[in-house]
């Protein structure tokens, strides 16, 4: 598995299966990012700004990457520091989608530790090699899962627990201590937010072929093996985002994180 991952990053057939870098390119991303900002205006989705600017940032920020990660290959000590900075930028994206009070810093309790402990275990048995494209790109994948599981299930948690207010003091008037309160009418809702996770994991190669295992193909490794790595991936990144939704829950029926 350790050099299918790294056929993965340098398989030698990769460089003519990808997609042209030109004008085209460019030209067709325009055309999907003016379509997606036309139907979010007619449907009043209410984020045709937010579409361009998102597409703009990653645009840059991609740019930023590329020649970020050239360094990083070459002084490996790097490899911590740019693991750092995509913790603290999930951290901020998870906790700023979940609330504007100073409470929002405490969602760095369920986006960081599942990623961590799973890369290092995965790194101490071997399972994913040093190298430091595989790391940071295993990690992406892990951290971007767990931000995103805790922004979702914190939003809804609270979001749950503001409209049904009543029925939480209800359930205090009837003995129920806060945080048990807080979990019987908020966590049936804020725990769907695992649901993308399992639908991906249950549908993986019936629906969707997901980006490590198209990777792989496109660098030139064998489907069974390319299948083996995406499988771990996956499983891997469910664990993740379960331990975050677990986590959000509980800090938000705590009252450690809250809306205000």
């Amino acid at each position: 598995m350790c050099k299918t991952l790294h056929r993965a990053h340098y398989g030698d057939e990769m460089s003519s299966t990808l997609l042209p870098v030109g004008p085209a390119l460019g030209v067709a991303m325009a055309v999907l990012v003016a379509a997606a900002v036309a139907v979010s205006a007619v449907a009043r989705l209410g984020h045709d700004r937010a579409v361009v600017t998102a597409a703009l940032r990653a645009v840059a920020q991609l740019a930023v990457v590329a020649l970020v990660l050239a360094a990083v290959v070459e002084v490996e000590p790097l490899t911590a520091a740019f693991l750092l900075v995509m913790l603290v930028t999930a951290t901020v994206t998870a906790g700023r989608r979940m609330t504007h009070d100073r409470s929002w810093a405490w969602a760095a309790v369920p986006v960081a530790p599942g990623p961590l402990l799973v890369v290092t275990a995965l790194l101490a048995t071997g399972v994913l090699p040093g190298d430091p494209l595989a790391v940071i790109a295993v990690a992406g994948i892990l951290i971007g899962g767990a931000m995103t599981a805790a922004a979702l299930t914190g939003r809804r948690a609270l979001d749950e627990l503001a409209t049904r207010r009543g029925e939480v003091e209800a359930a205090l008037s009837v003995g129920l201590l806060p945080r048990d309160a807080a979990l019987e009418i908020a966590r049936p809702q804020a725990a769907t937010a695992l649901i993308p996770a399992l639908d991906q994991t249950r549908t993986v190669g019936l629906v969707v072929l997901p980006g490590a295992f198209v990777g792989m193909l496109i660098g030139g490794a064998d489907p069974i093996q390319a299948g083996a790595v995406q499988l771990f991936v996956l499983v891997a990144l469910l664990a993740v985002e379960a331990g975050a939704v677990a986590l959000t829950i509980e800090l938000v029926a705590r009252g450690v994180i809250v809306r205000h």
